[in-house]
């Protein structure tokens, strides 16, 4: 294997995904390819229902393809029976989704806590932990509010603060910013920037804020479930 391939957080080529049969038969994916190294932050941008969503749902062994071949971080999801797949996601994919999806009758810190505890980490050291998480995304003294007490911004901090807490060699993000204000969502994605390019993990961001592309070391385009073309962010992107 060639230097070049071991650095390959995602090595995907061909994959294929259809829903339903006969008449309903909706394709997904018609054959897409991605590839991201370890300390680059992508991102995937094209149409609704151009197969964004679906294909890092099945890099990140939530679905499962029908054709093509899948190594992230080394293994397929897809060989792996659930159990053990669900421990591999647990372990080594972060996701930041655009609902926050934070549970809102448990505080900050323990929203932060949830993936640690789920993992078997002793209750004290995952408490501390998110509360270290928590700092990090600019939210000390933030750690017993309710999310219904923080503005849109510091829920998606508690969210990225809790995607980071296991220390994921991938972090997935699904429209990180489409729900903040511009200043936001700079700030939010400094945060996720700083997970490739300082950390040196891979960072997969869906997205259609164009205010955000200067972020990327690649932005790479997709239309009727294939990827079309990829583009390095130029200064029209700053």
């Amino acid at each position: 294997m060639s230097a070049v391939a071991t650095n390959l957080a995602i090595d995907a080529a061909d994959v294929t995904k259809a829903y339903g049969k006969g008449e309903n038969r909706v394709v997904a994916l018609a054959g897409a390819d991605l590839r991201v190294p370890y300390g680059e932050l992508v991102m995937l941008v094209g149409p609704s229902g151009c197969g964004k969503t679906t294909l890092i749902s099945i890099l990140a062994g939530l679905l499962t393809r029908d054709g093509g071949s899948c190594s992230v971080l080394g293994v397929d999801p897809q060989a792996l029976r659930n159990g053990p797949r669900t421990a591999w996601r647990g372990r080594n994919v972060g996701f930041v989704f655009q609902q926050f999806n934070l549970v809102p009758t448990v505080t900050a810190q323990e929203n932060v806590a949830i993936p640690l505890l789920i993992q078997g980490t002793p209750r004290a050291e995952a408490m501390a932990r998110s509360g270290e998480m928590l700092r990090k995304v600019g939210l000390g003294g933030r750690e017993r509010s309710l999310p219904l007490q923080m503005s849109g911004g510091q829920q998606q901090r508690v969210a990225i603060a809790r995607a980071l807490a296991p220390n994921p060699r991938l972090l997935v993000c699904d429209e990180p910013t489409s729900a903040l204000d511009g200043a936001t969502g700079q700030s939010v994605m400094e945060l996720v920037a700083r997970v490739a390019h300082e950390d040196g993990h891979a960072v997969v961001v869906i997205t259609h804020d164009e205010r955000i592309y200067r972020f990327a070391n690649r932005i790479v385009h997709m239309d009727d479930g294939r990827v079309t073309r990829t583009e390095v962010p130029t200064k029209e992107h700053a």
